[in-house]
């Protein structure tokens, strides 16, 4: 039955999918914290801080492409989505892990791609400043 024009469960499914990317943009965000905190720490050594930002962001990417791996096999109800989920808006125990899993895994591999792009911006960045040191 639709309300308003929109299927329940597509409204359903686009709750769980803003949660999934509220929770990963969470936790990038503090780890992006920490590497910008550590960053300034190394401002002294311009070449050597971005180096260190750039593996650092390399680093949360490979751990985004596990956590994106092992997303529709994980625990559904230890997730963070989960817990945030009303008891109503919760899809049925034998497609939750399914759903959740599939939502988490999509959040996940998005980040991925942005902080590769970040770990490429900043790793050049990097080169750049080791170059313009040694001319």
């Amino acid at each position: 039955m639709l309300v308003d024009g929109i299927d329940p469960m597509e409204r359903q499914m686009d709750e769980i999918r803003r949660l999934a990317y509220e929770s990963v943009a969470r936790a990038c965000g503090f780890t992006f914290l920490a590497v910008i905190c550590m960053m300034i720490g190394l401002s002294y050594e311009p070449g050597q801080s971005f180096r260190f930002g750039g593996i650092a962001t390399l680093i949360l990417c490979a751990a985004l492409l596990e956590r994106a791996h092992s997303a529709e096999t994980r625990d559904h109800r230890r997730t963070e989505v989960w817990l945030h989920l009303e008891k109503s808006a919760r899809p049925h125990e034998p497609a939750a892990r399914r759903v959740v899993g599939g939502a988490l895994r999509e959040a996940y591999l998005a980040f991925a791609r942005h902080t590769a792009a970040c770990a490429a911006v900043l790793l050049t960045g990097s080169l750049l400043l080791d170059l313009a040191s040694v001319l």
